[in-house]
């Protein structure tokens, strides 16, 4: 299995709901680094599973989507978050199936639409990460 990871960065506000999360209860910033792995078994004529940079600009634009917001207001509903715990894994998952729409729109190349997995891992901090993986 071949596997090409870009990586990229945002920075969001949000509260989480729910006592298990202590003082994230409360409204509070978070910048997570971001990478998204793209997965397929095979290469494609010009020995690539995906052009580095289309994957780059992909994840620039969806991740943009999350960028300098506040995921509570519904203001910011762009997302379509408001409403919901956007914890770590949550906004996982979020960002891999946006990533996977545009695999198949084919914004990725030629190579895009033959992946078969990705995976988005969101890094907290040095010592935290969560992330979510899923077939195409």
């Amino acid at each position: 299995m071949f596997r090409v990871t870009v990586r990229d960065h945002i920075m969001i506000a949000h509260s989480l709901r729910g006592e298990v999360f202590g003082p994230a209860q409360r409204l509070h910033g978070a910048t997570y680094v971001i990478d998204a792995t793209f997965a397929g078994p095979d290469l494609d004529a010009d020995g690539i599973l995906v052009d580095i940079g289309r994957a780059t600009e992909v994840v620039r634009e969806v991740l943009g989507r999350l960028h300098y917001r506040n995921l509570d207001e519904e203001g910011d509903g762009e997302a379509g978050l408001a409403g919901q715990n956007s914890s770590t894994e949550v906004l996982a998952r979020w960002v891999a199936d946006r990533l996977a729409e545009r695999a198949r729109g084919g914004d990725l190349g030629p190579g895009g639409r033959a992946l078969t997995g990705i995976e988005v891992t969101l890094h907290e901090s040095h010592i935290a990460r969560a992330g979510y993986e899923r077939a195409l």
